[in-house]
């Protein structure tokens, strides 16, 4: 069985499955175009396999220190988590809080055991948290604007280097082995075939040479219920589960 690895390829199987060459489907490619971006756009908000968790760089500039909010032109983020930027304490230099005390507690570490050092861990990551909670952040998908409160003055100056951790949908163009995931070609079928049963209701009733009639809404009823159903299944057995901490 040849893998489905391109958009092209998804199309030519969504035809077979429908059964063209013997059957005429009658949907245009545009409409079938239109169906199959549903269809990537429904795996990347509910399918595990739709989205990765990635780590993005970013560092503020003058524009976006005045005006107090960051701009984002990733069109493929889905949600962030989190943003990371120094806080003096767990920062990778080698001044910082968290350096040094592991450093102080290094020099005694062959005399002590790892029960002592672990506590004065977690007593100097609860003094972190203390100190410098985690920033409360404010995002839309729409806007693409993403507010940090906090005080940029002394927080995000101007040449800051901070890091987002989002969830970032798939990109098909990137990754072009998604179009060959089950659910993708079983839900964008069942997508293509609504279209089809849509079309053809226009013509309920019309009886062609033979007797044959043609029957849209019986078309489309069938596949509309094929999709539900894969919806259900899909959110079912491969949605994430909800993140119960929001920024």
């Amino acid at each position: 069985m040849p893998t489905v690895n391109s958009r092209k390829k998804l199309k030519d199987y969504i035809y077979r499955k429908l059964g063209a060459p013997v059957i005429e489907i009658n949907v245009d490619d545009a409409q079938v175009e239109d169906r199959i971006d549903d269809a990537v756009q429904f795996l990347a908000e509910y399918h595990f396999d739709g989205v990765e968790k990635v780590f993005l760089t970013h560092t503020i500039t003058q524009q976006e220190y005045n005006q107090k909010f960051i701009t984002l032109s990733n069109p493929n983020i889905l949600s962030i988590i989190r943003v990371y930027a120094d806080d003096g304490l767990g920062g990778s230099d080698i001044l910082s809080a968290r350096a040094q005390y592991t450093l102080q507690d290094f020099s005694g570490m062959i005399d002590a055991d790892l029960t002592t050092w672990t506590i004065n861990q977690q007593r100097l990551t609860l003094i972190q948290q203390m100190l410098d909670p985690e920033k409360s952040i404010r995002w839309n998908r729409i806007t693409n604007i993403l507010h940090i409160d906090t005080d940029w003055e002394t927080e995000l100056p101007v040449g800051e280097d901070i890091m987002f951790e989002v969830y970032s949908q798939v990109n098909p163009a990137d990754y072009p082995d998604i179009y060959d995931t089950m659910f993708l070609k079983r839900y964008s079928t069942a997508l293509v075939k609504m279209q089809w049963g849509q079309n053809l209701s226009k013509y309920d009733g019309i009886q062609l040479p033979g007797g044959v009639t043609f029957n849209g809404k019986a078309l489309y009823d069938e596949a509309k219920a094929d999709a539900e159903k894969l919806e259900a299944e899909m959110r079912l057995s491969f949605e994430l589960p909800p993140d119960f901490i929001v920024g």
